[in-house]
């Protein structure tokens, strides 16, 4: 199982960016996807997870501001971010906890991780 991650960048507070991790593997089914977050000197943490009926879940700091959803005809986990401020400056990876592929589960996956940068 591979995540490919996109859609980072730099942009001014206030701002809107979308993130994009699309699972490949032959893949037949995915439990719950997400993203997680990691700050220069601080810790990695849960941003946002989506299980696979629907269900969300967002960290308190990004509430109201974040959303994420997926597309499971396409593997694909997207989080559509606005209101960006300076402290959601970090390394974004994306994440699935299990996939079924060739006919055994596995997991985690972990993305290779996209940029974003908040700074005016």
């Amino acid at each position: 199982v591979q995540l490919q991650a996109s859609g980072g960048g730099l942009v001014q507070p206030g701002g809107s960016l979308r993130l994009s991790c699309a699972a490949s593997g032959s893949i037949s089914s995915i439990n719950v996807m997400g993203w997680y977050r990691q700050a220069p000197g601080k810790q990695r943490e849960l941003v946002a997870t989506i299980a696979a009926g629907g269900s969300t879940n967002y960290a308190d700091s990004v509430k109201g501001r974040f959303t994420i959803s997926r597309d499971n005809a396409k593997n694909t986990v997207y989080l559509q971010m606005s209101s960006l401020k300076l402290e959601d400056t970090a390394v974004y990876y994306c994440y699935v906890d299990m996939a079924r592929h060739g006919g055994s589960w596995s997991g985690p996956h972990w993305g290779q991780g996209t940029q974003v940068t908040v700074s005016s």
